[in-house]
């Protein structure tokens, strides 16, 4: 299937009141088309893997079409330019979300790219480094623990950032790495307890909300 005729489909399927539905939950409408995250999937099913095609979806700029580009990309394929570029392009969080959990975590790079994101400046770039802790944390099922203490540090200091796209997705890394096991979740709790000490209200927000779920998960999880 050709770019073109995929972004013709994207667009017979547009939805102007589902762009205005998105807006209201901060997804920008702009370049956006309103196709539902249903349909991408099946069209991207349809399609199948095919990482020349992603790169030539993403570069046309379309909201659904740059989601499509995460949902056909080749991991094994991506390079760290392709992941530096394209973070570069994020402007809305759910195309962040979808590239990094559909795409980018299932890249060699991405462990790197987590703390090397996590400290950027830039809103959605930030997020995705916070994003890539979150979803790694649920798909690689074997990667041992101290894979995930690298992260404790960057999701304590991070804490303080007011900016909500931000701070809920360290609130989320922080979520899943301690519902992977018993021993996560006695280190996420110690750490959302010394995160709720920072004078900041956004630390203060992230912490009491894990701690919730922490809690509460700690007496599911096996030894």
């Amino acid at each position: 299937m050709e770019c073109q005729t995929i972004i013709a489909t994207l667009r017979k399927r547009a939805n102007p009141k589902n762009v205005a539905g998105m807006a209201r939950f901060g997804i920008n409408p702009q370049g956006t088309l309103g196709v539902s995250m249903p349909d991408l999937r099946k069209l991207g099913k349809e399609i199948g893997k095919n990482q020349t095609l992603a790169r030539k979806l993403w570069s046309s700029g379309i909201h659904e079409a740059r989601i499509l580009a995460a949902l056909i990309g080749v991991p094994a394929a991506v390079t760290e330019r392709q992941m530096e570029t394209w973070v570069k392009d994020f402007d809305s969080w759910d195309v962040c979300d979808q590239v990094c959990s559909n795409l980018f975590d299932k890249t060699r790079f991405a462990y790197r790219k987590a703390l090397a994101w996590s400290k950027r400046r830039e809103e959605f770039v930030k997020r995705a480094g916070f994003v890539l802790m979150a979803t790694l944390a649920v798909h690689d099922k074997h990667a041992p623990d101290e894979k995930f203490y690298q992260f404790f540090p960057r999701i304590e200091r991070e804490a303080n950032d007011e900016r909500n796209f931000v701070r809920k997705a360290v609130n989320w890394a922080l979520r899943q790495i301690g519902k992977r096991n018993r021993n996560l979740n006695c280190r996420t709790i110690a750490l959302a307890k010394k995160i709720q000490q920072q004078d900041s209200r956004s630390a203060k927000w992230i912490a009491a909300d894990a701690l919730r779920e922490l809690e509460e998960k700690r007496l599911t999880l096996r030894q």
